[in-house]
């Protein structure tokens, strides 16, 4: 074999060994890209887990007791409570709802017309499509913690047309209400920020939409979800469930 035969077939080699590192390099480039996506992805689905988590309330909290139910837990509000405990009316609220203060005062009027016969529990069901709403249920888990749960519950009904509806924080709002109350404002504060009164609410969230909850108000009689559209249709529910 001449020189110029043994130069071009020592190009030829160099050429097709460079061509097999590159080819080397774009795999592992491949490689790393697949490995990146990959890792990507699963990151992203632990982060949608961990917020799924967070606004359900967390997964251990979110077990179900001895004597609870998703209904009724044991730090459920109860506004008032039967002796007897054949019927329970469960309302999943929000605060800013329209329909939820519409359906108020009808809530009221059956307290004092089965007073002692049934009992009514309050669960928190804040929109997220209501700015203010979430705000409300801290404030009234927060007047809770100082054993007037229900004084608050009725002040934000009594006075929505005032805050709801719009897109500016309430807190200097929900504040004033707790003052009235002649609260102590320094655990009042620490109450509403702190994240575990947060959690509270969140639980009751999880609770109402496990049950199928997916607007407001959602009333359970007995456990079963009804749709009364009127006072007297609620009445004749609640006669019913009484007379069973």
């Amino acid at each position: 074999m001449s020189q110029r035969q043994d130069r071009t077939e020592d190009r030829r080699a160099k050429i097709a060994a460079m061509r097999a590192a590159d080819a080397r390099q774009s795999a592992r480039k491949r490689n790393l890209a697949v490995t990146a996506a990959v890792v990507g992805a699963v990151v992203v689905v632990l982060a949608a887990f961990v917020l799924i988590s967070r606004i359900g309330g967390g997964g251990a909290t979110d077990a179900v007791a001895a004597g609870e139910s998703r209904l009724v837990r044991a730090d459920s509000h109860k506004v008032q409570s039967a002796a007897d405990g054949k019927v329970t009316l469960v309302e999943f609220l929000d605060f800013e709802c329209e329909a939820c203060r519409a359906f108020f005062p009808v809530v009221e009027d059956l307290r004092k017309q089965y007073a002692g016969k049934v009992t009514f529990v309050v669960r928190y069901f804040p929109l997220p499509g209501h700015f203010n709403a979430e705000r409300a249920a801290r404030a009234v888990e927060a007047a809770a913690q100082q054993g007037r749960f229900e004084a608050m519950y009725q002040r934000m009904y009594e006075t929505q047309s005032q805050w709801g509806e719009k897109q500016v924080p309430a807190d200097t709002v929900f504040r004033g209400f707790a003052q009235g109350l002649a609260l102590d404002m320094a655990a009042w504060d620490k109450a509403y920020d702190d994240p575990a009164t947060l959690a509270r609410v969140n639980r009751d969230v999880a609770d109402g939409q496990a049950l199928g909850v997916s607007g407001t108000p959602t009333f359970f009689l007995n456990g079963t979800k009804i749709q009364p559209q009127s006072g007297d249709e609620f009445k004749a529910a609640v006669d019913a469930a009484l007379a069973g």
